[in-house]
């Protein structure tokens, strides 16, 4: 189960952590994914960790502005983001599966568990 929180109305240029909390997995076991669906869009990828942290993808739109890292002790996965544009404004999605240390998912249909979403709106 994931519990995505964090999300709230904020300024362009302004600031938001999200967090994802993970329960009823091994939570070091999961490669973790955030992805969005703006309004009248279908969802997209945005970011993604592997079981290590050193392995994090991003979309173009998400490279030198968000940041995603997990801590482990907390089952729970972060996306900072900074540098908010009105186009950032989407309900975001935390996914999670179960995966060997080399793979990390970027693609929707790899994940099997996701969270209920959080909104995000960045006014301009």
């Amino acid at each position: 189960q994931l519990q995505a929180s964090g999300g709230g109305l904020v300024q362009a240029g302004g600031s938001l952590r999200l967090s994802c909390a993970a329960s009823g997995r091994t939570f070091s076991r999961l490669s973790l994914g955030w992805f969005r669906q703006a309004p009248g869009k279908g969802r997209e990828f945005v970011t993604a960790i592997g079981r290590s942290s050193s392995s994090t993808y991003y979309a173009d739109s998400a490279k030198g502005r968000f940041t995603i890292s997990r801590d482990n002790a907390k089952n729970t996965v972060y996306l900072q983001m900074n540098g908010l544009k009105p186009e950032d404004t989407a309900v975001y999605y935390c996914a999670a599966r179960s995966t060997i240390m080399t793979f990390t998912p970027t693609t929707e249909p790899d994940y099997t568990d996701w969270g209920q979403g959080t909104q995000v709106t960045v006014s301009s």
